[in-house]
């Protein structure tokens, strides 16, 4: 059983690279967004825009919604549109560069929230987004420098890969 287990762990580490070379939008990111971010994150939850967000953002939080991310396009302004970088700082778990080690404010919804060890899942699900996003695409930064966190480069944008 032990053997079993180690070589499962093996495997899946090798594999590691191919794998994140391979996620997609449509596969991985859309189904778990559904399962974990619609409560809040969707058009049936009554979401705004984007823009809409940026005009009463005390008004939203309040109804317990935050911006549209059920499609790929209302996605893609959060990681590498306007409001690039929201979705890396709110999903972060704390160890990127200027997390100063405290996870974003939604970290702690990608796993299951009444499983006791959901701290293995939260992980495992933030390493499929960071390889949807791309090595090197993982930013927190924003299209503007903001305290100590200097603004997006180029360079850094183009690492940003997210395939549909």
């Amino acid at each position: 059983m032990k053997l079993s287990l180690i070589a499962a762990l093996v495997c899946a580490v090798v594999s590691l690279p191919a794998v994140a070379a391979d996620v997609t939008y449509r596969n991985e990111v859309a189904p778990m967004l559904k399962k974990y971010c619609a409560e809040c994150h969707s058009a049936k939850a009554g979401a705004p825009s984007m823009a809409e967000f940026n005009l009463d953002q005390e008004k939203f939080k309040k109804e317990k919604v935050g911006p549209l991310s059920d499609t790929y396009e209302h996605l893609l302004q959060l990681v590498n549109g306007k409001s690039t970088g929201a979705f890396m700082r709110r999903l972060d778990d704390g160890t990127s560069p200027y997390a100063g080690g405290k996870p974003g404010n939604m970290y702690k919804y990608l796993c299951e929230q009444d499983n006791k060890d959901n701290n293995a899942e939260c992980a495992a699900n933030l390493l499929v987004l960071k390889a949807w996003v791309g090595e090197g695409g993982w930013n927190l930064n924003r299209m503007s420098a903001r305290g100590d966190v200097p603004a997006l480069t180029k360079e850094q944008m183009d690492k940003v890969k997210v395939k549909y």
